[in-house]
């Protein structure tokens, strides 16, 4: 069995409002690709292999603060940019839906390490102030999803973000000076149905 999923979304704000924060203009998108290889060791239960590129970018033109008359502040000028590459050992289980030899639910287990770079700026000209970044990151889970068979040999899948535990690891430079890095952990068991991969996958 191989195969890719790939994911794509994109946000462009234009003087929008939202609760105290006013006069929003940003742009920004993320892409990722991920291809993977699977071998059945048994009927519907495959090990495999995915290696995944994952790109964020953010383009911060204005944003506005206004509590009241006294507290506001306007941020500008700042842009993000973030691009990871990660490798996921997995275990995936299918079941049919009935009788169906068409459509299928499967999940998947998952153990993923990724490392990444990224670079925020603000400012301009003398203003212009730069943090690069390095990142790190484990994540344990599981990811449901959803296959229909095309044809004997050819199928299209679509399957959610992961659900279980995530930990990350920051450090940071900024302007070649200061350093500073921070630890994350989290847990999500949520499924997000806007977070939603499409994939086509081949079996041999």
């Amino acid at each position: 069995m191989v195969g890719s999923t790939f994911s794509y979304s994109e946000h462009e704000d234009d003087n929008y409002k939202f609760l105290v924060l006013e006069k929003i203009e940003s742009t920004g998108y993320t892409f990722k690709v991920s291809p993977f290889f699977g071998y059945f060791i048994r009927d519907n239960v495959a090990l495999g292999g995915r290696f995944s590129y994952n790109r964020t970018y953010t383009d911060l033109g204005n944003i506005s603060l206004d509590l009241d008359d006294d507290i506001n502040f306007d941020i500008s000028d700042v842009n993000y940019l973030e691009h990871t590459f990660s490798a996921t050992g997995f275990v995936r289980t299918y079941m049919p839906i009935g009788s169906s030899k068409i459509f299928g639910l499967f999940n998947e287990a998952r153990v993923t390490y990724g490392y990444g770079q990224g670079k925020n700026s603000s400012g301009t000209d003398t203003d212009y102030t730069g943090t690069y970044q390095t990142i790190q990151n484990l994540q344990i889970g599981m990811a449901p999803g959803l296959t229909a068979f095309i044809t004997n040999f050819a199928a299209v899948e679509v399957s959610v973000g992961v659900l279980g535990f995530n930990m990350k690891w920051t450090d940071q430079t900024t302007d070649q000076i200061d350093k500073g890095s921070r630890r994350s952990s989290s847990a999500n068991f949520k499924i997000d149905l806007f977070s939603i991969n499409l994939g086509m996958n081949f079996y041999f």
